[in-house]
């Protein structure tokens, strides 16, 4: 069955914008009376059966809803210098929405390649990645934050960084982490953090981790 994505269903009736009804009429020649799922990236899936086959604002009548409980009962973020190449950004957006990522901010750093994205871009990579993995949830996308912002960040879950220097308090993150809590761990660019960086990570209270024994690209990390 055909699936949209849709997050402002509010009532028993829908009306798909003009892009997504030129898709659903004109490219996959549904039409009056043809049935069609949605997701609201908020736990939701519906059926729903054309009443209008406009091209520009097809109509839709919700007949059922399948609803999911979030899978985990904490809030994962990770933060992540955007890489130089944006397809490995973009794999890393897709993938992270497919396993279950609550929220991912997007930060400059020192040594970061790509101080701009495309929002507009990246939030349609996350969208196609929620329908194409049928995932109830659809992650958070913040704005481009810099350095200093990111570690002012309101939060109040297990704060970690990831990073590549020699560090004798630097531990394996799956020997730390407490199941359950919130989590915000950020990875940093192909060159990665700066040392003074991490010492003011630190200072703000996050705890050095280890994600592997192997160096990982940035894209793997996150």
């Amino acid at each position: 069955m055909h699936l949209f994505f849709a997050e402002d269903i509010i009532s028993d009736s829908y009306t798909l914008d003009e892009k997504e009804s030129k898709h659903c009429i004109k490219v996959l020649r549904l039409k009056k009376g043809d049935t069609i799922q949605l997701l609201n990236g908020k736990g939701s899936l519906f059926t729903a059966v054309i009443s209008d086959d406009n091209p520009k604002r097809c109509q839709l009548n919700i007949t059922d809803e399948e609803r999911k409980e979030q899978r985990k009962d904490h809030t994962l973020i990770i933060a992540i210098a955007p890489t130089k190449s944006n397809d490995r950004f973009e794999t890393f957006l897709e993938k992270c929405t497919e396993i279950g990522i609550d929220k991912i901010i997007p930060f400059t750093s020192r040594y970061s390649e790509r101080k701009k994205i495309n929002h507009d871009r990246c939030e349609k990579i996350i969208i196609s990645a929620v329908k194409q993995s049928k995932a109830f949830f659809k992650p958070g996308f913040e704005r481009l934050l810099n350095f200093k912002e990111l570690l002012n960040t309101d939060f109040e879950g297990e704060k970690y960084i990831a990073h590549c220097y020699d560090s004798n308090n630097k531990k394996q993150v799956k020997n730390i982490y407490t199941k359950g809590n919130d989590v915000m761990i950020l990875i940093g660019p192909e060159g990665d953090f700066s040392e003074e960086e991490v010492k003011q990570a630190i200072e703000h209270g996050f705890t050095e981790i280890s994600l592997s024994d192997a160096r990982l690209r940035t894209e793997t990390a996150g």
